[in-house]
């Protein structure tokens, strides 16, 4: 994983503070645990994920080559701010790919991104409060990019960049453009 290109995308304060883990149990519970250590716009990154989380309490594996990650934001904003957010990444996380590669990604509601009718990325937002004043969002993405091998019980529902294409991605560059997305994003709600 290259930080640096990471750390260089076209933000102003969104993964600057870069934080690369070889193996970690989740970047959405790393995050949540030592949020106090991140900054605002902090990104969490892990190669493997032993036990990823997904919606409904599911687990998410992550192997080498694909994207596991969670963005840390610490907005000083009011909760109807978020009001369709976690969809607003998907259609950005989209956008992403589509303005890279042109491959065209479905959004299955309110979560997950599909292709060819697999899923390929999952979004887990969560949020602390304080009243009405949102405190911390924790934005966890996983994005199967270059995985060739799913285990059977999730083999015909899931799928991977590679897998529809037969081509290798850079990660860095999807990290990269899902970012620059996100942060204009938010520029619209704050």
């Amino acid at each position: 994983m290259e930080i640096e290109k990471i750390q260089n995308a076209k933000t102003k304060y969104i993964g600057k503070d870069l934080h690369f883990f070889k193996e970690i149990d989740s970047t959405q519970t790393e995050a949540k645990r030592n949020v106090e250590k991140y900054k605002d716009g902090s990104i969490i990154i892990a190669d493997v994920q032993t036990s990823g989380k997904g919606t409904h309490g599911r687990i998410w594996h992550t192997k080498e080559n694909n994207i596991a990650m969670t963005i840390i934001l610490k907005p000083k904003i009011n909760l109807s701010k978020l009001e369709g957010f976690t969809y607003a990444i998907a259609e950005n996380i989209k956008k992403a790919i589509k303005d890279l590669y042109n491959i065209n990604l479905e959004i299955k509601m309110p979560n997950d991104l599909l292709l060819n009718n697999k899923k390929i990325c999952g979004i887990l937002t969560e949020t602390t409060t304080i009243k009405e004043q949102v405190k911390e969002i924790f934005i966890g993405i996983g994005f199967n990019v270059n995985e060739n091998e799913f285990s059977d019980e999730i083999v015909d529902i899931a799928t991977s960049l590679y897998k529809e294409t037969n081509q290798k991605y850079c990660r860095e560059d999807i990290i990269c453009k899902i970012i620059e997305n996100l942060e204009l994003e938010l520029q619209k709600r704050i």
